[in-house]
């Protein structure tokens, strides 16, 4: 029978080609290859020089393909023979080949002929393709040829396989690295919400119910309050939490790139726009974008933002074809949005869209109780950070200083406060003594009717407390009682007043 080779050439790589699984492509070869070469099964070794064995990846008979990860153990004699080997080697004599009848007898397989072809891609030897068949003197020179012809199509299609396994195997491990730095990232950036039970309690109550679900939240409240760590609380508490977690500062992107930035460009889409780029909404696919300091948006981003939340797609800057997406959504913002709104400085669609769930995160002033364990959390985490031996005491009264404080910059400022402390005592007890000193002032300018009177800054605070507490009847605490109009708690008022020597109580009427 006349073969063309060309045809045999052009089908079998065919097959061989048709999967990255080579299971699968050794048994549609095998389906092929049964009308030219008289072959019962089909294997492919790697010949592992460290281990001094034998490893066979795959196997393919007529009726099936099958992965395996088997591993023979050779004997010297036989290492050397097959790093020797090249080429092609007919085996109709088993007990003729040293290194084969080996491995013959090491899987009870006596008997045997074999056709044995080394692959290798410039010149790298990668393994063996071996051809069986049960009984002796079974191949021909023709079936040597025509075997032969198939040796560049398996080599392309080990080396790719063997590619496509290590592709896989690195992100496999670049995911599990993106894990790992997603927990440190979560953990540096505060993971631990100190609060959760009594100042932040209805906050994270609020965090729980709205995890799970995918609708949008928008966090509330002044700058420092720790907006960002509520919404890394929503994002890792949600099922998304393996998926990316986008953060957007507004208000830090230049309004002639925040387009770009936020919904990415084609090619050519403006001057200096030399490759396509996806944007930060893009990258967030099936995970979270929060946009902080969403109240910074130009009205033109605004726009694009409500077609985003509308229909839940976008498109690129220069593109054509929208882009579908799958986010979720957190926004925050230290303005007024609703005043914004009424001011036309910020789109009303837009705001109904945001403000599914409003979330308020109170200030540090109205939760004055989280003070002492805040303060323990940021030295002990400042003093890893500053890599100091120890972390130091603090000294009697300091946490009374910072509880009375106001705390324009609530939880941030508090932090800052706690790293300059550190820095500052040497080891000493911290004594946040800057603190109170802030707070003086040598003198005031005469306020109208005080006729050039300097006035000292707790003189002003002790006659602001006079008169309020005349306001409620001498009442401190209770609804309508000094503590309630002044927004403070009550005992941090007696306090206070203890140190103004304002009278209270039995106090004021001795």
């Amino acid at each position: 029978m006349t073969i063309d080779e060309n045809d045999f050439f052009r089908n079998a790589t065919m097959r061989i080609c048709s999967s990255l699984d080579l299971e699968i492509a050794m048994w549609r070869a095998m389906q092929f290859l049964k009308d030219f070469i008289p072959a019962d099964e089909m294997y492919l070794h790697l010949y592992d020089k460290g281990l001094g064995a034998m490893r066979t990846i795959a196997g393919a008979t007529l009726s099936e393909g099958r992965k395996m990860d088997r591993i023979t153990p050779l004997p010297q004699k036989v290492r050397a023979r097959i790093e020797e080997f090249t080429g092609i080697s007919v085996i109709n004599q088993p007990e003729l080949e040293a290194g084969f009848q080996f491995m013959l007898g090491y899987y009870g397989r006596p008997d045997t002929s074999a056709l044995v072809q080394l692959l290798e891609v410039e010149g790298q030897k990668l393994g063996a393709l071996v051809l069986l068949a049960q009984g002796c003197d079974k191949f021909s020179e023709t079936h040597a040829r025509l075997f032969s012809l198939v040796k560049e199509p398996f080599a392309i299609a080990l080396s790719n396989t063997l590619t496509h396994q290590e592709v896989l195997r690195l992100k496999d491990l670049l995911a599990d690295d993106n894990r790992y730095l997603h927990r440190e990232l979560l953990h540096l950036s505060g993971d631990e919400i100190v609060g959760s039970e009594f100042g932040l309690k209805t906050v994270m109550n609020m965090v729980r119910q709205v995890a799970p679900l995918n609708s949008p939240v928008l966090l509330l409240g002044e700058t420092g309050v720790g907006k960002d760590v509520i919404a890394n609380a929503i994002h890792y508490s949600s099922p998304r939490k393996d998926s990316p977690f986008v953060k957007v500062n507004c208000g830090a992107i230049p309004e002639t790139l925040l387009d770009s930035e936020l919904f990415g460009h084609e090619k050519g889409a403006f001057t200096g726009a030399l490759s396509q780029k996806r944007g930060r909404f893009e990258r967030a696919d099936q995970g979270t974008i929060f946009l902080d300091e969403i109240g910074e948006l130009p009205p033109q981003a605004q726009i694009r933002m409500l077609r985003v939340l509308q229909y839940k797609e976008l498109e690129r800057v220069g593109g054509t074809h929208p882009i579908s997406m799958d986010i979720r959504l957190i926004a925050a913002t230290n303005r007024n949005l609703e005043e914004m709104v009424k001011e036309k400085h910020f789109r009303e669609d837009l705001w109904f869209r945001l403000n599914v769930f409003p979330i308020r995160i109170p200030s540090l002033r109205e939760r004055r109780e989280d003070i002492p364990a805040l303060v323990h959390h940021f030295v002990k985490r400042k003093t890893r950070e500053l890599k100091l031996p120890n972390s130091p005491a603090l000294a009697r009264g300091a946490i009374d200083r910072l509880t009375a404080y106001d705390w324009p910059g609530n939880v941030r400022e508090l932090e800052n406060l706690v790293e300059r402390a550190l820095i500052l005592s040497q080891g000493s007890p911290l004594t946040f003594d800057d603190l109170s000193r802030g707070k003086e002032k040598s003198s005031v300018s005469s306020p109208a009717g005080q006729e050039g009177k300097a006035l000292n800054l707790d003189a002003v605070v002790s006659d602001h407390i006079r008169k309020v507490l005349e306001m409620a009847n001498g009442r401190v605490h209770g609804k309508g009682g000094a503590a309630e109009l002044l927004g403070m708690n009550p005992s941090t008022l007696r306090y206070r007043m203890d140190q103004l020597g304002v009278p209270y109580g039995r106090k004021s009427a001795r």
